[in-house]
C-alpha cells in the first residue's frame, strides 16, 4: 500500500513539474551560467554626469564599469571587437544610464582598449573566478589599481558619439559600420513568429525580422544599419518591449 503511494506522489510531483515548464510564455534560448553582452558604451565624463544622463560618478583612472544586467563586484571580461583587445573589470554600484548603451566605462578603460571614439563596440562577460584569464590579467586589477589611480589621465572628453568636442587623438575612419539589433533567439520557429507579430501589433513596426541560426535557433532581428544614428532610432523604437538584454551585432 505504501509503495503505490509513493509511486502516486511521485507522479504527481512529476506531472506539476511539467506543466509548470510548459506555462512560459516563451522559449527564449538562455545561456544561464554566462552573461555575455555586445553594444557600444558609454565612456564617462563629467558632462554625462551634469546633464544627468548618468546619475553616478565615475573616477578617470577607474576599473570599474556600470552595467545594469549585472550585480556590484560581478568580475566581467571587456573586449573591444574591433581589435580583440580584452582587460579585467568589476561592475560597480547600480547606475541609470541609456538603454541604448550596455555600459559606461571610464577613460582609462576606453584606452586601454584603443575604442575607436566613433565606434566603441564592445562585449561584456561574466567570468569565472578561477579562469585563465583572470590568472593572467588579475594583476591590471590588484596590483596597479593603487598605483593607477594616482596617474594622471590623458583628457579624453566624449560628450556624444557623433560629436566629440575635444579631441586628443583623431578618431579612426569608419568604412564597415554595420550592425544588426539581435531582439532575441528562440527554440521554435513559431516562437519567433510570434514576437515577430506582437512587434507589430504593440509597436507598429513591420521591419522585424527572422533568421534561423540552426535548427533549434530562430532569431528576432533588425536591419542591418550602416550608420549610428539609424541605429540608435530603431533601437529607441523597441525598447518600449523592455527586454532586458537587446543585443547589438556587427556583421
Amino acid at each position: 500500500m505504501n509503495y503505490k503511494i509513493h509511486i502516486f506522489l511521485f507522479l504527481f510531483l512529476f506531472s506539476c513539474t511539467t506543466n509548470n515548464i510548459n506555462k512560459k510564455d516563451t522559449d527564449v534560448v538562455q545561456h544561464i551560467d554566462v552573461f555575455s553582452s555586445k553594444g557600444f558604451a558609454l565612456v564617462f565624463n563629467d558632462d554625462l554626469k551634469k546633464k544627468r544622463i548618468v546619475n553616478k560618478n565615475l573616477e578617470n583612472r577607474s576599473l570599474l564599469i556600470f552595467q545594469k544586467n549585472l550585480k556590484k563586484d560581478t568580475s566581467v571580461k571587456i573586449t573591444n571587437l574591433l581589435n580583440n583587445k580584452s582587460i579585467l573589470v568589476k561592475v560597480g554600484q547600480n547606475s541609470k544610464y541609456p538603454e541604448f548603451y550596455n555600459s559606461v566605462i571610464s577613460q582609462r578603460i576606453f584606452k586601454e582598449l584603443d575604442l575607436n571614439h566613433e565606434e566603441p563596440y564592445v562585449e561584456i562577460s561574466t567570468i569565472s573566478v578561477n579562469s585563465t584569464f583572470v590568472a593572467k590579467k588579475a594583476k591590471i586589477y590588484d596590483e596597479e589599481k593603487e598605483v593607477a589611480d594616482k596617474a594622471p589621465v590623458d583628457g579624453i572628453s566624449i560628450s556624444d558619439l557623433s560629436k566629440n568636442k575635444k579631441k586628443i587623438k583623431k578618431s579612426k575612419k569608419i568604412d564597415n559600420f554595420n550592425y544588426i539589433i539581435k531582439l532575441a533567439d528562440f527554440y521554435y520557429e513559431n516562437s519567433a513568429k510570434m514576437m515577430q507579430k506582437r512587434i507589430k501589433d504593440e509597436l507598429n513596426l513591420n521591419n522585424a525580422r527572422i533568421i534561423k541560426i540552426s535548427n533549434t535557433i530562430y532569431r528576432v532581428y533588425f536591419g542591418p544599419y550602416d550608420n549610428l544614428k539609424s541605429l540608435k532610432k530603431a533601437f529607441d523604437d523597441i525598447s518600449p518591449l523592455n527586454f532586458e538584454n537587446i543585443e547589438i551585432i556587427k556583421l
